[in-house]
């Protein structure tokens, strides 16, 4: 039986005091890997640490994980694909039980949910966020992941070369996780500790600011991937103030036989023109939107699923 190529790539930024440790980590667990690191522009000694543990060194220019994440994808060649941060806060230990079920159930995406043994591992702020923004997601698209934000994931080859990279930053997980759920691919969770940084290792999010480019980040793919619901509920409140206006327009209008309050009347008018103009749109664009998911889709075909050993 052939058995499936597999690589491991790791998004690098400042990652010098952790990075050996990870690279060592995978090594140990997936000796028949290739370990990639694409260094984001780092300013300390990542670069060098990296090519002396034996890792395939690139970098990545355009700042932000998204952009390292679309070089990855594009790059490497390989069946499986292990993808982690540099930080080594995630368990390795768990990678060969992931890949062996994308291979044996024919799955597209695992992620690694993780489950942190300390309190500094995972901040509480973060704790709150993923649970915020994994309920809207669900809520929102009508399924979701335990942890949306998780960052250990292995993927197929066909789920990396038919994934149009939008993201410039870490809303980067957010996106993988939309497309998965919209081409309705074949994806599971398992269980990873999440260990706190080592000393010397600093955590490159904000929770505030990153939490709102990820906020808009899911209202900008709702309106892409569901424009019929998004512009429909514009369409809804507007047509309802729009009622709501008219009514008593309408009420004296057939007690008396005359319109009073014409500008009234004409913002009402507006608001249902506009309500109407939401409708169609939304409508145009959910034709537009079917054919490009088909498209992904055939594109996401026209690529081989995972080997079996």
């Amino acid at each position: 039986m052939t058995m499936p190529k597999v690589a491991v790539i790791l998004p690098c930024y400042n990652e010098e005091a952790a990075i050996a440790q990870t690279i060592e980590g995978f090594r140990k667990v997936l000796p028949d890997a290739a370990i990639y690191v694409y260094d984001n522009n780092s300013k300390d000694r990542t670069i060098e640490v990296a090519r002396a543990a034996g890792a395939v060194v690139r970098s990545e220019r355009m700042q932000g994980k998204g952009n390292v994440v679309r070089r990855m994808f594009a790059d490497v060649e390989a069946d499986i694909y292990v993808m982690a941060d540099g930080d080594a806060t995630y368990d390795p230990e768990a990678a060969p039980a992931m890949v062996a079920r994308v291979a044996e159930e024919g799955l597209d995406m695992i992620v690694g949910t993780r489950v942190h043994e300390a309190a500094e591992a995972y901040r509480r702020g973060h704790v709150l966020g993923n649970r915020l923004m994994t309920g809207i997601l669900a809520s929102l698209f009508g399924r979701s992941f335990t942890d949306i934000f998780s960052g250990y994931r292995v993927f197929s080859r066909r789920f990396v070369k038919s994934f149009p990279v939008l993201s410039a930053g870490f809303e980067i997980e957010t996106e993988i996780s939309v497309h998965a759920l919209e081409l309705k691919m074949p994806v599971g969770e398992v269980e990873t500790r999440y260990f706190a940084r080592l000393e010397g290792s600093k955590s490159k999010l904000n929770t505030y600011r990153d939490g709102w480019r990820i906020l808009k980040t899911i209202a900008v793919l709702y309106r892409i991937e569901r424009p019929m619901l998004f512009f429909g509920w514009i369409a809804t409140v507007l047509a309802a103030i729009a009622v709501g206006l008219s009514i008593p327009l309408l009420w004296t209008w057939f007690e008396t036989g005359l319109v009073p309050r014409f500008p009234t009347a004409i913002l009402a008018t507006g608001l249902m023109i506009l309500a109407a103009l939401n409708g169609f749109t939304g409508l145009i664009l959910d034709t537009v939107v079917r054919g490009r998911r088909e498209m992904r889709r055939l594109a996401y075909l026209a690529q081989p699923g995972p080997l079996k050993p």
